[in-house]
């Protein structure tokens, strides 16, 4: 798909958007997936040895010398070098998962520093913080980018692979369980292309064995993904045997936000209003591209859409404004 590791595309697409200072429930729930996906992406590299459905890890990836530093902050913290740690996928899938808070932020550290070695990754002012409340109180948000043309070309190529027919590499059947447990499927397909998803992965389950191995198998925390009312939609999409264990139908991660941002003049047409938003957003430091233009716009900030609504609120006086709201695939 890239050049880059699974881990390191994964993680381009799981830390976009979210908090690099606070450690939020979202956030969590994103790196215990990448977390999986280091342990895919050396499955993948073939540093597992497999015998009676138990999985060993090579000597030379637990003792390299010099080894890949966000391998590393996951590897070392699930085994122990007296016991020969061994399992199956499962087992090992399941371990980096059940991180310790600390170790996930060691590991978050990591990897995100891999990232930004490459550029493929930068902190930026939080979107939040262009937020009329949060702007005048002058809190500090801070968030992850990820590189716009890369994080596109990574996208396009998981929706490429798996929209049309034809083999699906290895890499993207992990790709796309890594995006159900993390509850990220719904940034990058739409309502209607989510039942082809659907319909692929249970065809990939019939006829590749990683995707038998790995399809069954659930990683996510019911406690910090339950927090997102997401339940409602559950029976609309579940069909099928396979399809009764695929939870990524449902926006667990909201990692695009509402926003507020005041606007200089109240009688102020809809170019001007929107010619305000965008010198606001520039002013922070993200990319803005206008999709579509009238009373109610469509804006891509950063990597993620959003619609631009005329709002006001009322404090002392009523403030006009625009109101970003996540706009998701249809």
């Amino acid at each position: 798909m890239t050049d880059l590791k699974l881990a390191q595309s994964f993680s381009m697409m799981a830390l976009n958007g979210q908090s690099s200072i606070h450690m939020t429930t979202v956030k969590k729930v994103a790196l215990r997936s990448m977390a999986a996906a280091v342990i895919l992406e050396v499955y993948l590299d073939s540093g597992f040895t497999e015998a009676e459905d138990k999985l060993t890890l090579h000597k030379d990836i637990r003792d390299a010398s010099h080894p890949t530093l966000y391998r590393e902050a996951v590897i070392q913290s699930l085994i122990h070098k007296k016991d020969g740690a061994q399992g199956d996928l499962r087992w090992w899938l399941k371990r980096a998962s059940n991180l310790s808070n600390k170790k996930l932020k060691k590991f978050e550290h990591a990897m995100s520093d891999s990232l930004k070695e490459l550029s493929l990754l930068e902190e930026i002012p939080g979107l939040l913080g262009c937020d009329l409340y949060y702007d005048s109180a002058g809190v500090e948000m801070k968030d992850y980018r990820s590189n716009i043309d890369a994080y596109t070309r990574v996208s396009e190529n998981i929706r490429a692979e798996i929209l049309e027919d034809g083999f699906v590499t290895d890499e993207i059947i992990c790709m796309l369980w890594l995006l159900r447990e993390s509850g990220c499927m719904h940034d990058f397909f739409s309502r209607s292309e989510l039942e082809k998803v659907n319909a692929r992965m249970n065809e990939l389950y019939q006829s590749a064995l990683l995707a038998k191995a790995l399809f069954p198998i659930q990683i996510h925390h019911g406690i910090e993904l339950g927090i997102k009312q997401f339940l409602h939609l559950k029976t609309r999409f579940v069909k099928t045997s396979i399809g009764s264990t695929i939870n990524f139908f449902f926006p667990m991660l909201e990692r695009s936000k509402a926003v507020f941002i005041e606007t200089e003049a109240w009688f102020s047409n809809p170019n001007q209003r929107l010619n305000d938003v965008i010198t606001r957003l520039e002013s922070y430091g993200h990319e803005v591209k206008v999709i579509e233009k009238g009373s109610f716009s469509t804006i891509k900030i950063d990597n993620l859409v959003y619609d631009a609504m005329p709002h006001y609120v009322m404090m002392k006086v009523p403030i006009q404004g625009v109101r970003l709201m996540p706009k998701r695939p249809l």
